[in-house]
């Protein structure tokens, strides 16, 4: 039975950071769907869909899922994913596996700070380039990712951590162990 770690939050709320630092030592298969969906080429539907600040269509990111999911006996850490509602229920319905939700909570302003920040230390993300595609990414946060977060919290068979992200990493990271 492999375990299964969400890492949930808005952008800029450190989900990539806090992931590596909880692998850190250990085997997972880590499936970071940023990445993985940043990695496709440039010119497919999915790259042009991201382009916009919208999200991938759940039927679109479900056979990605499996498919990375199942090739694996490492337990699996989601880093960016589930990202809709549907998702989310699509996710507990087919893995029965222990499901444990870490929610990167952190406000709207402290959100665009950290992506400025990024981008002054260089970032090379395309979605962090443009001032009204972060909005338009917390926006679809908000609308779509915010009901996923609410109906985890009281799914049966998950749980759920609700973590403060304004800390350091260092203090965030120990509080999760601590839990």
């Amino acid at each position: 039975m492999k375990n299964i770690t969400i890492i949930m939050g808005g952008p800029g709320s450190g989900k990539g950071r806090i992931s590596g630092m909880l692998m850190d030592g250990r085997e997972f298969n880590y499936i970071e769907t940023g990445s993985l969906l940043r990695s496709l080429p440039g010119d497919s539907e999915i790259a042009q869909i991201m382009k916009s600040g919208a999200l991938v269509p759940d039927e679109k990111m479900f056979a990605l899922i499996e498919s990375k999911a199942n090739n694996s006996n490492h337990d699996i850490m989601f880093d960016g994913f589930p990202r809709t509602l549907p998702q989310a229920q699509w996710l507990v319905k087919n893995f029965t596996d222990p499901i444990t939700v870490i929610y990167l909570n952190l406000p709207e302003s402290i959100m665009i700070q950290r992506i400025h920040t990024r981008i002054s230390e260089g970032s090379a993300r395309a979605d962090d380039a443009k001032e009204d595609i972060i909005r338009s990414r917390i926006k679809n946060f908000e609308k779509q990712t915010l009901p996923a977060i609410e109906f985890l919290r009281t799914a049966p068979g998950v749980k759920f951590l609700d973590i403060d992200a304004r800390p350091m990493p260092e203090e965030i990271v120990a509080e999760i162990k601590a839990r």
